[in-house]
């Protein structure tokens, strides 16, 4: 009879960097398959923070083998957010929920906007509304997963992690707003 001995799981490792940015202060964090957290703030400190609160399982680690090229295009999304970049993901985390609105968010063209009952009518759960703003503040990867295309039914600007301004900032640049 032989036993079976099962092997540790390999522990996560997050690659991350903080830079400045038009925004203040970006934390790009990745794995080898993507990246996997865009946070905005204005202290490296809470950034990380952040990251570890949102991970905690997760092993940080600075640098990485791509992640300069990755953070690169963040800064460049950032500074320019309506210019299509495709850059490779990797969404940790979330509910079933929280992935469908995600996905939902990256359909939302540069330049335009949805409030948050047309967000939850378009994955099909149009009572859905508080949920799909809670969604939207647990989105990890900023302006990749677009939630600041996010408003009220009323056009007011509702929340955003990131703080209002940022938003505003945001859809100016992308001539969503005047």
């Amino acid at each position: 009879m032989s036993t079976r001995t099962s092997t540790p799981a390999t522990p996560l490792v997050l690659h991350y960097t903080v830079r400045e940015c038009p925004l203040g202060q970006v934390l790009v964090a990745a794995t080898p398959k993507g990246i996997a957290a865009v946070l905005l703030g204005d202290d490296k400190t809470q950034l990380i923070s952040d990251l570890q609160q949102r991970y905690p399982q997760a092993q940080l680690d600075t640098g990485g083998p791509v992640l300069q090229r990755w953070s690169d295009t963040v800064l460049e999304i950032l500074a320019h957010p309506s210019l299509q970049h495709v850059v490779p993901l990797d969404v940790l985390g979330g509910t079933d929920f929280q992935r469908k609105v995600w996905k939902a968010l990256r359909g939302i063209p540069a330049g335009q906007t949805r409030s948050y009952t047309e967000l939850a009518q378009a994955i099909g759960q149009p009572q859905a509304v508080r949920a799909v703003a809670g969604a939207c503040a647990a989105n990890p990867l900023a302006v990749l997963v677009p939630c600041h295309r996010v408003l009220r039914s009323d056009g007011g600007w509702g929340g955003y992690r990131w703080g209002i301004a940022r938003k505003q900032q945001l859809l100016q640049q992308e001539g969503a707003i005047a």
